[in-house]
């Protein structure tokens, strides 16, 4: 079969996959910042230039699995063997639905999830263009499940590792000289973590692909790496006595700034290599269809102009609009130090390869706001400003329906346009 439209379609896909890639840098990167930022550890200006490095170089170089063709497994499409052009209005809606969702989000500053706009817009022409039956309702019911499960778990491991940073370190009579102890054991576990998350989320799809062992044993040398990099990093720190007369821990703190910085680029590299797929999934299905002439194949190959189109939204995002959602996360739910916003990354970092044990769908940006939470919980409730985490959580609720809605409206406009 000919699709007459081929090279517009081709366009659309190409400049919607941009402007969800856009939108993911604007919402999505702040996971990977919005902490390091909060905690003064690192400022806005180094985080644009750390997220687009590490954000880009994940996205092109572990990003390019072979992308099935529908995103996530949500949908069955079979039943669209016959007129594959509605896959393509679907794909295209989706793409537009999903990245208007999150153009408003960030200008709200909400941290919503990607994963959750693109699945939403996805059931939307779904339900529409297919049918009912089409989707995989047990598979939406296990995301929405993971809207609980993903926040909590993390709330609860950072709760316990930043009550394990008060004891050790904060609330004892040498917090200097136990913190030259205790932090090199941290870093090993950061590096450990985000290693982990590296290799059970990221490089199986430049075709590397570890077994669980392997993963274990490189993920380890990752983090004895991390730990004698930092030890030579905390060793040229300059410590100035009198700072602790303001801020007790200023210089304690500053150990802890080091270790930021070494999350915030593994968490950005992670996360380019992971999220990209929610931008540039759809779009390698339109590319598949039209290039096969409107076969349905049930993988398609993903060229590399994608995956730099990808990478390079995401840093246009982050660069132009970031900073609203990573103000929201990494400021205004609790007062962030950099021993607090440590805490809150090793936290989200784990529950993320949790996850990824257990093949839980998650959201990266739920699980980083729920250890957010669970470090301001570990100094009490008054320590969190419940306005801002009542507006967080209407908004994921918001998500799933608003990307599902918008789709089906603009699935109905490009098949007006486009079906004679």
């Amino acid at each position: 079969m000919e699709l007459e439209y081929a090279v517009v379609f081709l366009s659309l896909a190409a400049v919607f996959g941009l402007f969800m890639a856009w939108g993911i840098g604007a919402n999505d990167v702040a996971n990977a910042m919005a902490t390091s930022v909060g905690s003064g550890a690192i400022t806005i200006r180094q985080a644009i230039l750390i997220a687009a490095v590490f954000e880009f170089t994940g996205a092109v170089l572990a990003g390019g699995q072979v992308t099935a063709t529908i995103r996530k497994g949500i949908i069955d499409a079979s039943s669209l063997s016959g007129t594959p052009e509605l896959l393509i209005y679907g794909m295209l809606a989706a793409l537009l639905a999903a990245g208007i969702w999150l153009l408003i989000a960030s200008w709200l500053g909400w941290p919503v999830s990607t994963t959750h706009s693109i699945v939403g817009a996805i059931i939307g022409f779904a339900i529409v263009g297919i049918g009912m039956d089409a989707v995989k309702w047990g598979k939406v019911g296990s995301i929405v499940m993971s809207w609980v499960a993903s926040p909590l778990l993390a709330g609860i491991i950072a709760y316990v590792i930043f009550t394990s940073v008060q004891r050790l370190i904060l609330n004892t009579a040498d917090p200097m000289g136990n913190a030259r102890r205790y932090v090199p054991i941290y870093m090993f576990l950061a590096g450990f973590m985000i290693s982990l998350v590296t290799l059970l989320k990221g490089l199986k799809h430049i075709g590397l692909e570890f077994t669980t062992l392997e993963s274990y044993v490189t993920a380890i040398g990752c983090g004895f790496i991390i730990m004698l990099l930092g030890i030579l990093m905390i060793r040229r720190v300059k410590f100035d006595p009198s700072a602790d007369r303001d801020f007790h821990y200023t210089n304690v703190e500053k150990i802890f700034a080091v270790l930021m910085l070494i999350t915030a680029c593994s968490m950005a590299f992670a996360h380019g290599s992971n999220d990209v797929a929610n931008a540039v999934g759809p779009v390698a299905a339109v590319i598949s269809i039209v290039n096969s002439g409107g076969e349905l194949a049930q993988k398609s190959a993903l060229p590399v102009w994608v995956l730099l189109l990808g990478g390079g939204g995401i840093v246009l995002g982050l660069t132009m609009y970031g900073y609203r959602v990573i103000a929201t996360v990494g400021k205004k739910i609790t007062e962030l130090t950099p021993s607090r916003g440590f805490s809150a990354e090793l936290a989200a970092a784990t529950t993320v390869v949790m996850a990824s044990g257990t093949g839980i769908p998650i959201s990266t940006t739920h699980t980083l706001v729920g250890a957010v939470l669970g470090v301001g919980m570990a100094r009490g409730i008054a320590a969190l400003d419940l306005r801002v985490v009542r507006n967080i959580f209407m908004s994921w609720i918001i998500t799933l329906p608003a990307g599902a809605i918008l789709s089906i409206l603009f699935f109905f406009m490009l098949k007006g346009m486009f079906s004679a």
